[in-house]
């Protein structure tokens, strides 16, 4: 049997959606590894009642980033052997005299990293999860934190703290890997030789009926002469007149 080094759970925190920019000082490790995590995918989808009809058309909207669930142990009571540099690591009796804020320091250090503002960006951090074959971009959505166990005097020394994080992809790689061509979001489109704005407005809302509309928005005059190149602008259809 082959046995691996044992790889932690490591939440990564960045000032920049591209994750250019690593806060390295942030970085938070998790004391023990989850025993699960999973995935929340949805759909946003619009029902509409068709007159005459017992079922609703359900008609597709879009794919809602995935969510993320976490569980994370917060524990000081000297139970849990500490992993790597830790001076306390395996010293049950050290752990608890050196913790006189029980988890609470703990707590602070990974609330500041996933939950509270940047100061120079005003902004929650972008955060990077990385485990094994989980690597997760993302922003904190919520945190719970229930307080199990105490010391004599009241300070915490035992919490569970459930987290949910939204997957987050930057907003040119998100066009890229979607390529949308839903009619409810906006697109920009260069006209290429051969096209017609009625043959454009067919593409993007599947009826050419919209074409006077969007020469509209585009302040275009004759509708007839478009120039190759030229750059148009096409609104969500259900904002169209």
């Amino acid at each position: 049997m082959i046995e691996g080094k044992l790889q932690k759970l490591v939440i990564r925190c960045y000032k920049d959606e591209k994750f250019n920019e690593e806060l390295p000082d942030l970085k938070y490790t998790a004391l023990l590894n989850p025993e699960t995590y999973s995935f929340s995918l949805k759909n946003e989808v619009q029902e509409d009642q068709a007159q005459g009809t017992s079922s609703d058309d359900i008609k597709f909207i879009r794919s809602i980033p995935e969510d993320l669930d976490l569980e994370f142990l917060f524990d000081r009571t000297g139970v849990i052997v500490h992993y790597g540099d830790d001076p306390k690591s395996g010293n049950d009796d050290k752990v608890y005299k050196d913790q006189g804020n029980g988890i609470m320091d703990d707590l602070d250090a990974f609330k500041k990293a996933v939950y509270e503002y940047n100061g120079d960006t005003h902004k929650p951090n972008y955060l990077r999860i990385v485990w094994g074959a989980l690597t997760f971009p993302c922003l904190l959505i919520s945190m719970d934190i229930e307080y199990k166990l105490f010391k004599p005097d009241g300070t915490p020394l035992r919490a569970l703290v459930k987290t949910k994080f939204k997957k987050f992809v930057e907003q040119e790689q998100r066009a890229r890997e979607q390529n949308d061509q839903s009619p409810d979001l906006t697109h920009y489109r260069a006209v290429k030789a051969g096209d017609t704005l009625p043959l454009m407005t067919h593409r993007i809302y599947g009826d050419p009926k919209y074409y006077l509309e969007v020469a509209k928005v585009n302040n275009i005059s004759n509708f007839r002469k478009l120039t190759v190149g030229q750059e148009l602008y096409f609104p969500p259809l259900q904002k169209q007149s």
